[in-house]
C-alpha cells in the first residue's frame, strides 16, 4: 500500500489544509509536494496518532478498527457497504460546503483525517478498488490500538436465545450413521430409490457429497474396504469420521444444497473457506447455551456481510429461487441466499450430531441452536427377531454391519422410528445370487446374531432354496372360462390360438398378457359374447 506522503499527493493543497486542520496542525508551505511531506512528517508520531484515534466518533473508530483487522486494506464495495460512501465534489464545492465538519458517514469522517483513502491494487480478479489505510500510518495505528481493538471473532454474535425462540426443542442424535448404511445397501443393491424414507428424502443430495468426501463411495459406487472399516467402527468413531470428513472437505458444498434455491454456470465458491469461517463464528458461542438463529444470522449480515463473497461480489453468481425462477443477484437478496446459507450450516451441525435445534411453534422454523460435543457414546444393542414367515426385523442399535449384510438378501419394508423391517423372498434371493451371494450364507448370519433361534421353517425353506430355488410361484393370470370342452378347442384353431397359453383344465385355459380383447373378438366370431370379471384382491 501507498505511504502517507505518496497518498497525499494525491491531493489539492486546499484538501491538505483540512487534514492538517483536523489533525490540529498549520501548513506552512504553500505547494502540494513540500506541504505533504510537513504533513507526513508532523502526523507519522504515536502521540497525534492516539489524540486523533481517542476523539474518533464511535462509528468511525469501529470503521477504522475493521479497517486494521483486515490488514490494512478492505475492497471498497465491502467497506462502503458497512460504513458509508464518501462524497465526490470539486474544490469549489468542497470549500463552499465543508463537508469535513459535517461528514456523513464514517468512511468521510476518516477519509478528511487522511486515516482513510481510496485506490486501485491487483487482485484474483483483476484491478480492484480498495480502502485502505497508508502504510507507515497503519503501522502506528496497530500499535497504538493493540490490546484496544475488540476480538470480533473470539465474541460470539448475536445473543441467548429467548425463552419462546427454544420453546420446542430438537435434540441431536446420531441417526445420519443409520440412513448412511441404508444408503450404502441401496447403492449395492442398485437400487431406483435410495431407501430414506420420505420425511428425509431432502437429505439425500447432501447424504451423497458426504459419502463421497468421506471415501466411502466413488462414482456412485461403494468402496468395499472403506464401507466395512466404517460400518465395524464404534457409532461415535463412526460419526467423528463423517464430520472430520465434512469439515475438511472441499467438495461438500453447503450452498448448492440449500434448499429452495438452484446454482447455475461455471462460477466457483469456496465451500471450505466458508465453513471454516462460520465455524469460527459458532465456536465463539458458548457451548450448551441456546442462542438465537435469527440475531447471529443477522449480526453476520452486520459484521461480515461478504464472509462468502470475494471481492463482495454479487452479480457473477447466478444463482435462482427455484420456486419462480426469480435470479438472486445483489445485496438485496442477501438473506435469500447468504442468509439463507447460514440457516443451513446450523441445520448442517444438527444433521451431525453436533448441534441441538428447537422452534418458537412446534414444527415451524428454527429459531434457536445449542453446540452440543459430538453424540457420547452408545452401545449397539437391541434384539434381531426373525419370524417363520421370513420377516426380519433389525433394531436401530444393533451393528450396522449386520443390518448391511441382512439388506442385501431381502426385500425392504417401511422403517419404523426405531426398527428395520426386512422379508425373505425368493425374488430378494434370486437377486442376492446375481451378486454372488448364497442363501446359506444369510442362515448362517442369522443363526449368529439370535443365538441359533432362527425358525425352523425358515431354516428349511432358506437350504431348499438353495438347493433346488424357486419351488412355489403366485401369479396374477388371466383365465379364460367356457361352459363346453369343444370351445377351447375351436378357439386353439382358430387364429386367436397363438393368445392362449396353459391349458388349465377342459374348460379354462391361460389368456396371454394383453391379448384379452383379442381373444374377445374371437369368441364373438364364433357367435359366443364373453363377460369380463377382474379380481379384487383385498389390502394385505
Amino acid at each position: 500500500m501507498p505511504d502517507l506522503y505518496r497518498t497525499l499527493l494525491k491531493y489539492d493543497l486546499g484538501h491538505l489544509r483540512i487534514v492538517a486542520g483536523l489533525w490540529g496542525l498549520k501548513l506552512e508551505s504553500g505547494e502540494v509536494d513540500p506541504a505533504a511531506q510537513e504533513l507526513s512528517a508532523s502526523v507519522l508520531d504515536p502521540e497525534p496518532v492516539r489524540e486523533t484515534i481517542d476523539i474518533l466518533p464511535a462509528d468511525a473508530r469501529a470503521a477504522l478498527f475493521a479497517l486494521v483487522e483486515s490488514g490494512g486494506k478492505m475492497e471498497w464495495v465491502s467497506f462502503a457497504r458497512k460504513f458509508g460512501e464518501i462524497r465526490e465534489m470539486g474544490e469549489a464545492r468542497r470549500d463552499r460546503e465543508r463537508p469535513h465538519l459535517k461528514t456523513v458517514s464514517p468512511a468521510e469522517t476518516l477519509f478528511y483525517r487522511s486515516l482513510l483513502a481510496k485506490a486501485f491494487f491487483n487482485a484474483d480478479k483483476g484491478a480492484q478498488e480498495f480502502a485502505y489505510i497508508p502504510d507507515d500510518l497503519y503501522e502506528l495505528i496497530k500499535l497504538e490500538t493493540d490490546g484496544e481493538m475488540p476480538a470480533v471473532r473470539n465474541e460470539p454474535l448475536g445473543r441467548p436465545a429467548t425463552p419462546l425462540e427454544k420453546a420446542f426443542e430438537m435434540p441431536a442424535s446420531d441417526h445420519i450413521l443409520d440412513d448412511a448404511t441404508t444408503y450404502l445397501a441401496a447403492l449395492r443393491l442398485n437400487l431406483e430409490s435410495n431407501g430414506l424414507p420420505l420425511d428425509r428424502q431432502e437429505q439425500a443430495p447432501a447424504l451423497q457429497q458426504l459419502m463421497e468426501a468421506a471415501g466411502l463411495v466413488r462414482k456412485n459406487t461403494p468402496q468395499a474396504e472403506a464401507v466395512k472399516t466404517f460400518l465395524e467402527a464404534s457409532r461415535v468413531d463412526a460419526l467423528k469420521l463423517l464430520v472430520n470428513a465434512w469439515q475438511s472437505s472441499q467438495t461438500f458444498d453447503e450452498l448448492r444444497l440449500v434448499p429452495g434455491i438452484l446454482c447455475e454456470g461455471e462460477w466457483k465458491n469456496q465451500p471450505l473457506v466458508t465453513r471454516e469461517f462460520l465455524m469460527d463464528l459458532t465456536d465463539a458461542i458458548p457451548s450448551g447455551k441456546w442462542w438465537s438463529l435469527p440475531a447471529f444470522i443477522r449480526a453476520v449480515k452486520e459484521k461480515f456481510p461478504d464472509y462468502q463473497r470475494p471481492a463482495g461480489d454479487y452479480d457473477s453468481w447466478f444463482i435462482k429461487r427455484e420456486s419462480d425462477g426469480q435470479y438472486l443477484r445483489g445485496f438485496a437478496y442477501w438473506d435469500q441466499v447468504d442468509g439463507a446459507l447460514i440457516r443451513y450450516f446450523i441445520r448442517t451441525l444438527h444433521w451431525l450430531g453436533m448441534a441441538d435445534l428447537a422452534c418458537a411453534e412446534q414444527n415451524g422454523l428454527v429459531t434457536a441452536f445449542r453446540l452440543s460435543p459430538v453424540i457420547e457414546k452408545k452401545d449397539e444393542k437391541g434384539k434381531l427377531t426373525v419370524a417363520s414367515n421370513g420377516k426380519i426385523t433389525v433394531p436401530r442399535f444393533f451393528s450396522r454391519a449386520v443390518r448391511y449384510q441382512i439388506s442385501r438378501f431381502c426385500e425392504w419394508d417401511d422403517e419404523k422410528p426405531d426398527d428395520y423391517g426386512y422379508r425373505v423372498t425368493a425374488q430378494s434371493l434370486s437377486q442376492a445370487r446375481q451378486q454372488g451371494l448364497k442363501a446359506e450364507q444369510l442362515l448362517a448370519l442369522l443363526v449368529k446374531h439370535t443365538h441359533e433361534t432362527v425358525p425352523p421353517a425358515l431354516v428349511k425353506a432358506l437350504k431348499q432354496w438353495e438347493t433346488h430355488g424357486t419351488e412355489a410361484r403366485v401369479e396374477s393370470l388371466l383365465v379364460l372360462r367356457v361352459s363346453r370342452p369343444e370351445i377351447v378347442e375351436e378357439m386353439r384353431k382358430s387364429r386367436a390360438g397363438k393368445f392362449l397359453g396353459e391349458l388349465l383344465s377342459p374348460t379354462a385355459v391361460v389368456v396371454r398378457e394383453g391379448a384379452i380383447q383379442k381373444v374377445l373378438a374371437a369368441l364373438a366370431e364364433l357367435g359366443l359374447l364373453a363377460e369380463v370379471k377382474m379380481l379384487n384382491l383385498p389390502p394385505e
